[in-house]
């Protein structure tokens, strides 16, 4: 494994993430901060935010980059959109950012359970905005459109890597172009609903490849781009081909602005949910 540069390198957290990690066990709820080992959760948590993880912890698909468990997911919990929303009623989030695992065994990918998610969020903190990050309901169209029936103020899918990669990085169950369609067929058919991607970087891409993701998220109407530091989860996990130095992330915020996303968040740390609130929030009023 390499050594950490000086620039991923957190500081010490400020305040204490009791409070978050108590109301996450008292609801009996999953967030992707600690399934997937975020590098951010801390910090996070320390401002009593995080993302929740709904239909449960266990993934249908095994990508090379995640540490969430792979394998034969349990039941789905009927009570789980009611906790969430009471989670993030008590953390007092005025954005509720909400995932999934990928439940490729459920009629629906588990789009229902995303629904009426958002409902009780809306039910129980009716000025919150909601984004949620969805998996691709193998390109499902009516399962996309039953989440967008909620009306989530964000829609989150991410690419997560260039073309080139894809096939190596993500589950084989992934489709790169079927990433794409989604974002575009959530933009034309909901316009009010803003569209968000990710990549990550380090795990072998060329500049230029990065560029042409950045062209066809914008090419298929994605809004908003977040774009962070591929980090290893776990020893079995895909290794980090290099470590991006900050001005390269500059420089992806500069040519992703020019070529016209409504906002841009590049960093080593950043992730999809980091700051989403703050990101989110400088692009609703303008959808």
């Amino acid at each position: 494994m390499k050594h950490f540069p000086d620039w991923l390198r957190k500081s010490r957290l400020l305040e204490p993430a009791t409070f978050t990690s108590r109301t996450v066990m008292e609801k009996k709820l999953h967030t992707v901060c600690e399934s997937a080992k975020c590098p951010n959760r801390m910090e996070c948590w320390g401002r009593r935010t995080a993302t929740f993880m709904i239909l449960g912890d266990v993934c249908t698909r095994k990508c090379g980059f995640c540490a969430i468990q792979a394998g034969k997911p349990l039941s789905m919990d009927a009570d789980e959109p009611t906790h969430v929303a009471e989670a993030a009623k008590e953390l007092g989030l005025s954005h509720v950012v909400v995932t999934s695992v990928a439940r490729d065994d459920l009629k629906g990918g588990g789009a229902e359970q995303f629904y009426e998610t958002i409902r009780a969020i809306r039910e129980l903190l009716p000025e919150s905005t909601i984004e949620v990050l969805t998996p691709d309901f193998k390109g499902d169209s009516k399962s996309i459109e039953r989440v967008c029936e909620a009306r989530p103020d964000v829609y989150n899918h991410n690419l997560e890597t260039v073309r080139r990669l894809s096939p190596f990085v993500r589950s084989p169950n992934a489709n790169h172009d079927r990433s794409l369609e989604l974002l575009a067929y959530v933009k034309g058919n909901y316009p009010a609903i803003a569209t968000k991607s990710g990549l990550m970087v380090g795990l072998g891409e060329k500049n230029e490849e990065v560029i042409e993701a950045f062209h066809d998220l914008h090419e298929h109407r994605c809004d908003i781009l977040t774009v962070g530091q591929y980090l290893q989860p776990m020893e079995e996990k895909l290794l980090v081909q290099e470590f991006v130095p900050p001005d390269v992330f500059q420089s992806y915020e500069c040519e992703a602005r020019a070529i016209g996303f409504q906002e841009v968040f590049c960093g080593p740390f950043v992730r999809s949910s980091y700051h989403a609130g703050e990101i989110s929030a400088k692009v609703l009023g303008k959808i």
